[in-house]
């Protein structure tokens, strides 16, 4: 997940929304309401909550999460609360 801009066909996720999805994916950071919807597989809620270039470019947030990312953490609210929750928890447990 290094990438600046993630390219899928024609469609693109935006480096500002690639930072987010990091932080999400990496460190359990909860995303805005577009990237919950995502994220959540809630694509009504999140064609009503993107903003346009966002909405231009949805397939790329389907194809992004489906490839390169891990199947437990998108798919449905309930694995969207466990992953925040889990990664919290390794938060809590790293030694300094």
């Amino acid at each position: 997940m290094e990438q600046e801009i993630y390219w899928f066909r024609e469609w693109y996720i935006p480096e500002r929304m690639m930072t987010a999805i990091r932080r999400y994916v990496e460190h359990g950071v909860s995303p805005g309401n577009f990237l919950s919807a995502v994220i959540q597989n809630n694509l009504s809620e999140a064609v009503g909550r993107a903003d346009d270039e966002n909405l231009k470019n949805i397939p790329a947030f389907v194809a992004y999460f489906y490839n390169e990312c891990p199947m437990g953490c998108w798919g449905s609210p309930e694995r969207m609360e466990v992953w925040i929750n889990d990664k919290q928890v390794e938060k809590t447990n790293e030694t300094p």
